[in-house]
């Protein structure tokens, strides 16, 4: 399982579209075994989605997110949870995994 979450400075950033990194953390039976921090695309309508699709993340972890970005995410079979609060991304998916990640209103400010 991979997770990806938007990045500022090391922490969860409510501005999923203009985020400048991602961390892609891997799961293989409820453990971390790897986070990379990569550079996303240029934003442009429908570039996350696709680009985080092909590497291959099953969830999304955000603050925030227009329900355009939801929906394409839904078709390409990744789930999103928004609401989240400015965690590490290990923290994050530590939550998740406990099944204890509190998300809240989606935090997209359009």
């Amino acid at each position: 399982m991979k997770f990806a979450i938007p990045l500022a400075e090391g922490k969860l950033t409510a501005h999923f579209g203009h985020c400048q990194e991602f961390a892609l953390v891997e799961v293989e039976n409820n453990d971390i075994k790897k986070t990379e921090v990569l550079v996303p695309p240029p934003h442009e309508p429908g570039v996350l989605p696709k680009w985080l699709h092909e590497m291959g993340a099953d969830v999304i972890i955000a603050g925030g997110m227009g329900n355009m970005a939801i929906n394409m995410f839904a078709q390409n079979g990744i789930q999103v949870m928004t609401g989240a609060p400015s965690l590490t991304p290990e923290e994050l998916v530590q939550q998740y995994l406990n099944q204890s990640l509190s998300t809240g209103n989606n935090l997209c400010d359009h």
